[in-house]
């Protein structure tokens, strides 16, 4: 009889990758980011499990965008006080946070669980193609995009 193998946190290696930003369409790359990080590239993955690996994303202000998105996508939260609505184009997010573009687009392409959070922690974005992390030794990532 088979019997299912289920990874244990105990058992999970986890790799740094790097990943550069510069031309890469937005969405893809941030779909490519999201397989990575819930380790869906590694064939132990287990759907109920953190076994996703790191990612350090650099040049995060270079991200390319298709069509009219610079001016027509809108990002959009609410304080909580009346008349609290607050709005952002994307090129305004890309002038002032390009970080925070990468980080919305790959939060919302990962599952929304509990394991989201703990995912989203893994990831490091910079906006030029400077880093912290040479000391973990990241591996290149080439996304074919």
């Amino acid at each position: 009889m088979k019997v299912t193998p289920f990874l244990r946190k105990e058992d999970v290696k986890r790799k740094w990758y790097l990943v550069d930003a510069e031309g890469k369409v937005l969405g893809r790359l941030a779909s490519e980011i999201a397989k990575i990080l819930m380790g869906k590239h590694k064939p132990q993955y287990t759907p109920h499990s953190d076994c996703g690996d790191f990612v350090i994303v650099i040049n995060a202000d270079k991200v390319a965008v298709t069509g009219k998105k610079l001016k027509q996508k809108i990002y959009r939260w609410h304080s909580g006080y009346p008349s609290g609505l607050k709005e952002r184009t994307l090129e305004w997010m890309l002038e002032n946070r390009p970080e925070r573009v990468i980080y919305l687009a790959v939060k919302r392409m990962l599952p929304a669980n509990r394991l989201r959070k703990r995912r989203l922690k893994r990831l490091k974005i910079y906006a030029d193609d400077k880093h912290p992390h040479a000391a973990q030794k990241p591996e290149v990532l080439d996304i074919k995009l």
